[in-house]
Formats: structure tokens, C-alpha cells, sequence
């Protein structure tokens, strides 16, 4: 009797799974694994905030698979060793994963050529990086010439459906609890209250966007209104995949609301880009983009400045509100990140890597390529990236797009009363020294 083997990643879901649609083409039985690597080095190890989703995703995941009557298979350790051991053991005549972008593709490669008859798939992405090019057969460097080619090309194929059952395979698996992905501490306690992990939640999530949130997609920048679609965790684990969010967008566009969705669509394009990016530039979190920027003058980071920063009181609204959503639900409004990030970088004088790392660690939604491409498109060192000397206004900011101030007094217990900290630092201060160590970077005489 054929057996196929399953490797699930960031993929966690039963519809529209490549690897698992073909795993159940291929074999009569069917072994579905999940890995937890915290020991190769090619594997960045994930952050406490995505731990806590990870628990609650494979909970669901274990659920779904045994309801079909299939079973999880649960391991821990060094991919390298772990896969080969675990196809030996169920007698796997193929083995069946999909891509990933990053470094860890260094372990697929050897898996390729150890593993019996092993396939990967194209399953996260609407195409892989190595497709798409400039015509100089080049990767794109600027978003808007890169979503214009895939726009150009072929419609996404139509997503796959779930299996109806699995011949399930019994095998040794870890308990999930053994793990101990969840906190010890309750600082997750309010994440359930906004969350529901697995692909039921994620396509829960998508309607709900479908029916309200979409119709207000052009006030997104507006975080005192629910009008973004929360999809960012799902997108991360898999729960969902790009082609499910545009052929669910597709199927409910009208005329008025074909340019929300587009825009939609856009970020969902961004994504994209930033694994393009990832594949083309493994150590992401690590190495500016660009070059110029390893002679930027970082200095040692103020404990307290970034102490404050992390907490919350600063004493600047905008950015005190979005730190506390974050230690709150894992979350913080895209627009808000982007004011949060420059305070830090350009405000703070502190290295975009100190802040990436703590999104790393707080975010549910934490990701190997969007998480660096973003702190690195602040900071000015990565592709298609705003200037360095373009300074968020955290004031201003918060004067266009939170003109009622409804997620500032949401998120600020003490908003708008004595209690409220005065701010750190003075902004137009450490704007000036943010250009000047800019000019000090480019070589050039700092503005007077």
C-alpha cells in the first residue's frame, strides 16, 4: 500500500494544500507532519507572540485532520534528521511538502536528494520569485513595476479543495502540549478575545472583511475604524493562501467597490514582494538592502528611550498607542508600525534591527520576509524604501488619521488625562540629528 508523507509548514490548512492535494493523489495512506525546528541554523526560531498562534493553529489543524480521519503527527528537532526518520517509520513511498522562501530552502535542497521521490509546491506565494523578473531577467527592486507584470500575466489558478477523508497512518507524535508554546505569564490572556487561529477563523475572518470591511477599504489608514481585514496572521501560518483571498475577492467586487479591492489586493502584493525580496536576499533581518546604509553612525540605543518605546510612554500618542495594542493583542494597525518604526529609527536614533527583532518577538503575525522588508523600507536601507530624510510626524499623523482620537483613547487607558507621560524627546530635535547622521552617512555636510 503507497504511503505519502506530508511535511506542513506555514501552510496549515487542508484546502487549497497543494503538497496535501497531491500527497492524496499520490498515496493510498496518508501521513501528515509538522516539525518544530528551534535547531537547525538556517531556522529562525519563532517569537513568543507567534508561539502562542502556533499552539492554537495545530490544535484546530489536529481537529480537522482527525475528523477526516487522518492524524497530526507531532515532532521536534532537526529537520535534517526528523523528516528522513519519520518516512522511514511509516514506510513513505513519496514525500510531498511546499515552498519556502528563505534560508531554510538550504534543507529542502539536501531533503530533495535523501527523501524517496520527494515533490515541493507552490502553496504561499501567487508565483515564485524565480518567475518573476524585470526584462532584463533581473529581480524587481520597486513594487510598482513588479505588481504591474504579475497583474499583467495569468489569472491566479482557482484554489483546491480539501480532501473528503485521509487513510490515516499511526505513528508516534509528541504531545502539543509537551511544546509548551504557550506563555507562562498572562500576558496573552486578551489575544483569544481578538483572535480565532486555524483556517476555519482565517475564512471566518475573510467574510467578515467581505461584507463590512471591504466597502471601507479607502479609509484604511484610519486605525479608530475597522476597515483593514486582520488576514495577517492567516496569511503567516497558511491558514489561508493568496489565491482563496483573490478568487474570494474576485467573487464579490461590484463596480464600487473595484477600486477598494484592488488596493486590497495591492497588500496582499506587498507580501509577495517582500518574499521575492527574502529570496534574493536570505539574511533580510539582518543585512541593509542597501549597501551605503552599513555606514550609517548608529549609536548605542538610550535603555530608557527604548524601554519607553517598548512600553509605550513615550509620551507620544500615536506611538504610545500602537505599542500598547501590541503588547495587547499582538497586532498593531499597519499605518500606526510605520509612525512607530520611524519614531524609533529616526526619532530614537536606535537600529532598525533592535525594532524588528521586538516585532519579531510581540507580533502574531510576525513573518520571515514582511517583518524585515517593512522595518527595512522605514528605515531607507531596503528596496523600493521610503528616503531616510522622510520623517514621520508622529503629531501630524495622528491628526489626519485619527482626527477623533479613537484609537489613541481606545488603546491609552490614561489618554487625555495628568497621568499621560510628556514626551521623551523633543521631534523636531531629533528630526534635525536624523538628518544630519543621514548626511554624515552620504558623505555630505549636515544641514545647518
Amino acid at each position: 500500500m503507497n504511503t505519502s508523507l506530508v511535511w506542513l509548514r506555514d501552510d496549515l490548512r487542508l484546502a487549497d494544500n497543494p503538497a496535501l492535494d497531491a500527497a492524496v493523489r499520490a498515496g493510498e495512506r496518508i501521513a501528515v507532519l509538522y516539525v518544530l525546528d528551534d535547531e537547525s541554523p538556517e531556522v529562525r526560531p519563532l517569537g513568543a507572540a507567534s508561539r502562542w498562534w502556533l499552539h492554537h493553529s495545530l490544535h484546530q489543524l489536529q481537529n480537522d485532520i482527525t475528523a477526516l480521519g487522518g492524524s497530526l503527527i507531532l515532532r521536534r528537532g532537526a529537520t535534517r534528521d526528523v523528516l528522513p526518520a519519520v518516512a522511514a517509520e511509516v514506510g513513505a513511498t513519496s514525500v510531498h511538502w511546499n515552498r519556502r522562501y528563505g534560508s531554510t530552502r538550504a534543507i529542502d535542497t539536501e531533503l530533495k536528494v535523501s527523501l524517496p521521490d520527494a515533490h515541493s509546491y507552490t502553496g504561499s506565494l501567487l508565483h515564485d520569485p524565480w518567475l518573476v523578473t524585470t526584462g532584463a531577467g533581473t529581480p524587481f527592486k520597486v513594487f510598482t513595476p513588479f505588481w504591474k507584470s504579475i497583474l499583467a500575466g495569468p489569472a491566479p489558478r482557482q484554489p483546491l479543495v480539501a480532501p473528503l477523508s485521509i487513510v490515516g497512518v499511526n505513528a508516534e507524535s509528541d504531545s502539543l502540549d509537551s511544546w509548551n508554546l504557550l506563555p507562562d505569564r498572562p500576558w496573552a490572556k486578551d489575544f483569544p478575545d481578538q483572535w480565532t487561529p486555524g483556517e476555519t477563523g482565517a475564512h471566518e475572518r475573510l467574510e467578515r472583511f467581505l461584507n463590512n470591511g471591504l466597502a471601507l477599504y479607502h479609509r484604511r489608514d484610519e486605525p479608530g475604524i475597522e476597515s483593514t481585514s486582520g488576514l495577517s496572521p492567516h496569511l503567516r501560518f497558511g491558514e489561508i493562501s493568496p489565491y482563496q483571498i483573490w478568487h474570494a475577492v474576485e467573487s464579490v467586487v461590484t463596480p464600487e467597490t473595484r477600486a477598494n479591492a484592488s488596493r486590497f489586493m495591492s497588500e496582499v502584493g506587498w507580501r509577495e514582494f517582500s518574499y521575492h525580496q527574502l529570496f534574493h536576499n536570505t539574511d533580510l533581518h539582518r543585512r541593509n538592502l542597501r549597501a551605503e546604509f552599513d555606514e550609517f553612525p548608529w549609536e548605542e540605543p538610550n535603555p530608557d528611550h527604548l524601554s519607553a518605546w517598548k512600553k509605550g510612554t513615550t509620551g507620544v500618542e500615536l506611538v504610545d498607542a500602537g505599542m500598547r495594542e501590541l503588547w495587547k493583542i499582538g497586532t498593531m494597525h499597519n499605518r500606526v508600525r510605520m509612525v512607530a518604526a520611524s519614531f524609533l529609527i529616526k526619532n530614537l536614533g536606535i537600529n532598525w534591527r533592535i525594532g524588528e527583532e521586538w516585532f519579531w518577538n510581540t507580533l502574531v503575525d510576525a513573518d520571515e520576509a514582511s517583518n524585515p522588508a517593512s522595518w527595512q523600507w522605514v528605515a531607507g536601507s531596503g528596496y523600493d524604501a521610503a528616503p531616510y530624510f522622510r520623517v514621520f510626524n508622529p503629531e501630524l499623523q495622528a491628526t489626519k488619521f485619527d482626527p477623533d482620537s479613537l484609537y489613541r483613547a481606545r488603546w491609552i487607558e490614561e489618554y487625555n488625562t495628568p497621568l499621560y507621560p510628556e514626551p521623551i524627546v523633543s521631534l523636531r530635535d531629533t528630526r534635525a540629528r536624523a538628518l544630519a547622521d543621514y548626511a554624515t552617512m552620504r558623505g555630505e555636510r549636515p544641514p545647518q
